[in-house]
């Protein structure tokens, strides 16, 4: 956590795109982290909201009414709204999905964490579920996601473990990498912790067979919980997948500039695909023309 950044130096990286808070559903409390995401998925922490009440209370899920309708100003001072809200169904799944149904599937997403890796997305879904409104059970009345925590907790480590450029390097031009985790300054040591509240480990199974496995360090981890659902908001909402043209069109809605490497990214984007076999001219034999029939590769880029 020593990379951490204040909100000044972070203003002026590349502008974040979308701010899909996580909240964390417990008992006393609802816990509300909104993050920030740009460009290779670096992403910096907005804010903190605790709304003390828990979803028994009402004033509560209006505290979170109003959390879901603020907007947060970007560097060029443009207001942000929260693109996509991911809320944790694990306590208290009833109140969670009258809640969402209220606020409306457009900016909310009931999600459910699963602790393997051996899933072919790290977000799937949605799929409907049923829901309670006004004492009346509602077939389907309800979307759920399903989040691969492993998976996200796993890529919030290596990113956490990303080299930094120094003070002297950031002046000279130096970007920081693709993933980098941006902290700001009043955040404190409880939050800290609870970031970094997990550690993977080999278990042994039953039968003897070896696997990964998240174990907790710690009681309270729901600040690694909120990153993990505001990683899977990202995910819900399309940023793994946005091509270089909507990262260009939501830079010019913030009023950044496109700097030298984002122009090269640019660049490379247009390129024609090297894993392509249309693109390759197959030369030709004597007397007549080699012919070969070649298919199409396409690679997956959402852990890049």
């Amino acid at each position: 956590m020593t990379g951490a950044n204040n909100g000044k130096r972070a203003a002026f990286l590349p502008v974040a795109c979308s701010s899909p808070p996580a909240p964390t559903i417990q008992k006393d409390r609802i816990e509300v982290d909104v993050w920030a995401w740009g460009r290779g998925l670096e992403s910096w922490l907005v804010e903190h909201v605790v709304l003390d009440g828990g979803p028994g209370d009402e004033a509560c899920w209006k505290a979170l009414d109003q959390v879901l309708g603020r907007s947060w100003s970007s560097v060029c001072g443009k207001a942000m709204r929260i693109l996509r809200l991911a809320i944790d169904t694990g306590y208290e799944a009833p109140a969670v999905y009258t809640w969402a149904r209220r606020a409306g599937s457009a900016h909310v997403a009931p999600v459910k964490g699963v602790e393997n890796f051996n899933r072919a997305s790290p977000v799937t879904g949605p799929t409907f579920v049923d829901a309670t409104s006004h004492g009346k059970r509602l077939r389907r009345g309800a979307k759920l996601w399903t989040v691969a925590g492993s998976t996200f907790k796993a890529e919030t480590y290596r990113f956490l473990r990303l080299p930094r450029p120094t003070d002297e390097e950031l002046e000279a031009g130096a970007r920081h990498p693709a993933g980098t985790v941006h902290l700001p300054s009043w955040i404190d040591s409880e939050w800290c912790k609870q970031f970094v509240a997990e550690q993977l480990v080999t278990v042994r199974t039953r039968r003897g067979f070896s696997r990964l496995e998240w174990q907790k360090l710690r009681e309270r981890n729901e600040a690694l919980d909120c990153r993990v659902y505001a990683r899977a908001a990202a995910w819900i909402v399309g940023a793994d997948r946005w091509p270089e043209s909507t990262w260009r069109d939501l830079e010019a809605q913030f009023g950044t500039k496109t700097t030298a490497l984002e122009l090269a990214m640019t660049v490379a984007a247009k390129a024609p695909p090297l894993t392509s076999a249309s693109n390759i001219q197959m030369p030709r034999s004597q007397g007549r023309q080699a012919t070969r029939r070649t298919r199409r590769i396409r690679l997956s880029r959402w852990m890049e």
